[in-house]
């Protein structure tokens, strides 16, 4: 905990704040830490329980995801209210967990917005990986009815969500494209010089100009 401390830069923790995230520890050096550290599960959980964010980003970079049970997921994700703690744990912990699937249909439909879109990221990875079984076409729908009034976390899921569907199966290519184009979500979003703009079609478009190139 000490050498985290030493590592907060002020000016570092003011940018974060402003996206939720309460700490100033640059994440290359974060990553250094743990890579020098490799993995201890029981560290992991020690930094965990301290509920210090920095603590708990190195705790999901060097912990074993296989090693947690269920509940233990399901109780991390709704303490996880740091947008980056909450990003690390889904893409870095659950993703790799044997209960990814059954989390990904407990969390789907769940009224906390904050757990609910990291059922629709474990949905957007499996639109891309593993298709099979999903209603493609259903999803849509809940993203036409749902999505533009979605609170900012669930938003951007059901977007990416939108996106991959539209890039990976051309047969929903044209109604995922109408429905971002009609409900605009994101379309005005900051994108720097040389980024995809997150904004659906635009994303989409992009994407497919690139396997097509």
């Amino acid at each position: 905990m000490a050498e985290l401390a030493a590592l907060e830069d002020p000016r570092m923790r003011e940018v974060n704040e402003r996206h939720g995230d309460d700490h100033g520890v640059n994440l290359s050096k974060l990553r250094a830490v743990a890579k020098r550290l490799k993995t201890q599960q029981e560290l992991a959980l020690a930094l965990w329980e301290t509920g210090d964010t920095a603590a708990r980003l190195l705790a999901l970079l060097i912990c074993r995801p296989k090693a947690f049970g269920r509940d233990e997921l399901d109780t991390m994700v709704r303490v996880a209210r740091a947008p980056k703690v909450h990003d690390w744990l889904v893409n870095y912990v659950v993703k790799k967990s044997p209960h990814a699937e059954e989390l990904r249909v407990a969390w789907f439909a769940d009224p906390d917005a904050v757990v609910a879109s990291a059922g629709w990221a474990l949905t957007s990875e499996r639109v891309v990986k593993k298709p099979e079984d999903l209603d493609l076409a259903g999803l849509l729908d809940v993203v036409e009815a749902e999505m533009k009034a979605a609170p900012d976390r669930l938003q951007w899921s059901m977007n990416t969500c939108l996106a991959q569907i539209g890039i990976e199966h051309p047969e929903h290519r044209a109604r995922a494209l109408d429905i971002g184009e009609r409900l605009e979500v994101l379309k005005d979003y900051p994108t720097p010089r040389g980024c995809t703009s997150p904004y659906a079609p635009a994303w989409i478009g992009e994407m497919v100009r690139r396997q097509n190139a």
